[in-house]
This record gives C-alpha cells, sequence and structure tokens, in this order.
C-alpha cells in the first residue's frame, strides 16, 4: 500500500480559515513535522488545497514517531572498540 509522506514546510499564520482547517485535518501543527496518509483521492484533494505549504513525497509504507527520531538521530562520529589489552589476550600474545 503507498502513503503520502506530508511535511508541513511554512506556517499556516495569516492563511483563510479553510486552509488552516485542512493543516488541522491532516494532523500537521507545527513547521517541520511529518504525518503519513495512505494515498487516496480525498487526501489527495486536500494536499492540493495546501500544496504551496507542504513537501509530499509517495512512500511504500510508513514510520512511526521512534521510526523518525531515529532515521534524524545522526551517526556519533566515532566507534568504541575494545581495549588493546583485552585484544591482545585474545590472541595470546601476552
Amino acid at each position: 500500500m503507498a502513503f503520502f509522506r506530508i511535511t508541513l514546510m511554512r506556517s499556516g499564520i495569516g492563511l483563510p480559515a479553510k486552509t488552516q482547517g485542512v493543516l488541522k485535518a491532516l494532523g500537521l501543527r507545527k513547521r517541520m513535522t511529518t504525518v503519513y496518509h495512505p494515498v487516496t483521492p480525498s487526501v489527495a484533494g486536500q494536499i492540493m488545497r495546501i500544496k504551496e505549504l507542504v513537501d509530499v513525497k509517495e512512500v511504500s509504507q510508513s514510520f512511526t514517531r521512534e521510526q523518525i527520531k531515529a532515521s534524524r538521530k545522526p551517526d556519533p562520529g566515532y566507534v568504541i572498540e575494545k581495549s588493546s589489552a583485552r585484544i591482545m589476550k585474545e590472541k595470546g600474545v601476552f
């Protein structure tokens, strides 16, 4: 099943009440929030109503909030390895 990945890029402040209602109906409250909705004509119509405010991509699966957060987490930039003494003992050098 295909899904729309919708990310709110611009705020709806100062826009007509209908436009703000569409944002609320889609579950977009803050900038840079991402929601997933199944590909249906009604959702496509809502997206067309606010197309200037959002970034939309079609994806094959939806993600949970935890999965989205994990994908955004940067690489720590380092790797913790075993101590050299332990490695030497395992190899039988000592």
